[in-house]
């Protein structure tokens, strides 16, 4: 009986490495055992920014929220809490949206969560 040797599969599973190891500068793009390191750090760099990305965002629209809330004289945790006990369930996305483009709305959110408290 004829022995079989692996070697197909193996190309195709170091070709698929160096594949997802285009790009990255000297022998990390060229050799199989660095592309491999290389590839293993980068996927945890990518899983964990994407948690990173969640907390980031939302401290920037918190920050946007904040900066909103001191132009119309109230602070943000006051401010929540007035959302809150209004019953206005809106998250801080589309708060710190309606921030930017619509002073006047956000201004009129804010009064009503000081009539709130």
């Amino acid at each position: 009986m004829a022995r079989i040797k692996g070697a197909t599969m193996t190309r195709k599973r170091r070709n698929k490495v160096l594949k997802l190891a285009k790009g990255y500068y000297g022998s990390k793009s060229k050799l199989f055992k660095t592309a491999k390191q290389a590839v293993m750090k980068s996927g945890n760099y990518a899983y964990i920014g994407r948690k990173q990305k969640k907390r980031d965002f939302r401290r920037l629209w918190i920050a946007r929220i904040s900066a909103a809330c001191k132009m119309n004289g109230i602070n943000y945790s006051t401010f929540i809490n007035g959302l809150k006990k209004a019953g206005i369930d809106l998250n801080r996305k589309m708060l710190s949206e309606i921030a930017i483009a619509d002073p006047q709305g956000f201004a009129a959110l804010v009064e009503k969560a000081k009539a709130a408290l």
